[in-house]
């Protein structure tokens, strides 16, 4: 369902909470006190400056200097948080032609009439907490997200300009322009048709996600070199921004800008773990609303987990790597460990150092959150669509030490864009549920800063 009013809505909750925002957080915040003086310098044409304790590309602060050239903006500390807010305005129109993507549907012919699954979608915590604060998150997730609807739609070489723009706000996201060129290929190859001539062109071997077994996936794999010749041509713009950004990485000495000593990568496989019990938590109303709901969720993952001897037997070698893993590759974090002022602080403390044997304890539940998401993401997409982002959230998690909400987002929402027959009464409950945390966090953000601490934020 698409209708104007709901993205006049959504848009006017935006300015009265940036509005409320403002008159209460009048001074720079968290790391707002990096990114305003650097975007203060941009507006005054010093282009050369750069504050080396900044580790993300200048997008943001170009963005915020375009708006004010065109515009008349001033570049103080309430007209820079205007950014990501109008990139959170944005959210919806870009989401509507995502999910219209995972449907197969029309995308509403009127721009300014997005879907309310959309809208929903954009009221997702994290995104709607930082579109309020000048961090990059949302107008990188925009960018994201605008990539993969380009490459959805043919348009490989607008698709490669807006990954290159992408990049500019966060350079990990370049491994999600990849990402948009291996999702528009893979549904390229599902529906493709015979050639003019009636001859049939080589086929992907690639079945239905849940009627997949372990050598569908191997022949997959070995069917990928028939297609090659067909999808290469399409990698050129993408090719090309791959080539900028290894440039960038050879020139600048590394991946990070500015402060790298703080920013040193580490190999932190239970970040995959977060990661799933994260997704669910946030999820959890999509995953219900399938056919059946909870009840036959709850007895398709225990079949996938425990159906018989071999499922079985896997599930518990499984889990005895995973608690490897856990013990070998944990990362307590210092500044996890030391700045009370994030949720995660205290997600920390109170759960998984209550007791050594915690973490260990929550290993069946990655497990049964991963197939949880698998059936309902799987039930109409093949199998390599389906493990396709799992395979790309790889290099932008397993290299990050410190456990931070933010690196979930954009998998989150490429992840729950796949979802396509969320029913109606599904899309309400997730809305409730964000709406009810996002009203939650905002409220103990602004009006519960504590003596000697400050304000709670993600």
């Amino acid at each position: 369902m698409a209708s104007p009013m709901h993205h006049l809505v959504f848009t006017g909750i935006c300015i009265l909470v940036l509005r409320e925002l403002n008159g209460i957080v009048t001074e720079p915040y968290m790391d707002e006190p990096f990114h305003v003086p650097q975007a203060q310098a941009y507006c005054r044409g010093e282009f050369s400056y750069w504050d080396p304790k900044i580790t993300t590309p200048p997008g943001l602060y170009v963005v915020s200097w375009v708006l004010k050239k065109i515009f008349l903006f001033k570049c103080n500390l309430q007209m820079l948080r205007l950014t990501p807010m109008l990139a959170l305005v944005a959210l919806p129109i870009a989401l509507t032609h995502l999910l219209s993507y995972h449907q197969r549907v029309r995308p509403p012919s009127s721009l300014l009439a997005p879907t309310l699954e959309s809208v929903v979608l954009s009221a997702f915590p994290i995104v709607w907490f930082f579109g309020f604060l000048y961090y990059t998150e949302v107008p990188s997730l925009l960018f994201v997200v605008l990539t993969v609807v380009a490459a959805s739609q043919g348009k490989h070489w607008l698709a490669g300009l807006l990954g290159l723009v992408s990049c500019t706000f966060r350079q990990t996201n370049v491994v999600w322009v990849l990402y948009a060129y291996a999702s528009s290929q893979l549904m390229y190859l599902r529906f493709r048709r015979a050639a003019p001539n009636g001859s049939m062109p080589a086929k992907l071997h690639d079945p239905p996600a849940l009627e997949a077994g372990p050598g569908d996936l191997l022949r997959s794999i070995l069917s990928a070199p028939r297609v090659l010749p067909d999808v290469l041509p399409k990698f050129i713009p993408y090719g090309i921004v791959v080539a900028l950004f290894g440039a960038f990485v050879v020139c600048n000495g590394g991946i990070v800008l500015g402060d790298k000593s703080n920013h040193i990568p580490s190999f932190h496989i239970p970040q995959l773990y977060y990661f799933l019990g994260f997704v669910t938590i946030f999820g959890w109303p999509v995953l219900v609303s399938g056919p059946g709901g909870l009840k036959s969720l709850i007895k398709e993952v225990r079949y996938r987990m425990f159906g018989n001897l071999r499922r079985s037997l896997v599930t518990a070698i499984v889990s005895a790597v995973m608690a490897v893993t856990v013990y070998k590759f944990t990362i307590h974090h210092p500044f996890l460990l030391s700045d009370n002022r994030h949720y995660t602080f205290y997600v920390w403390r109170r759960i998984f150092m209550l007791h050594p044997v915690v973490p260990y304890l929550l290993i069946p539940g990655y497990i049964a959150c991963a197939w949880a998401w698998f059936l309902r993401v799987g039930r109409d997409q093949t199998l390599l669509q389906t493990l396709l982002l799992p395979v790309f959230v790889l290099p932008t998690l397993l290299p990050t030490p410190l456990l931070e909400p933010r690196y979930f987002l954009i998998p989150y929402v490429l992840l729950r864009a796949q979802v396509p027959d969320v029913p109606g009464w599904g899309v309400l409950l997730e809305g409730a549920w964000y709406a009810a945390i996002n009203a939650a966090t905002m409220w103990v953000f602004l009006y519960r800063e504590r003596e000697g601490v400050g304000r709670f934020m993600w």
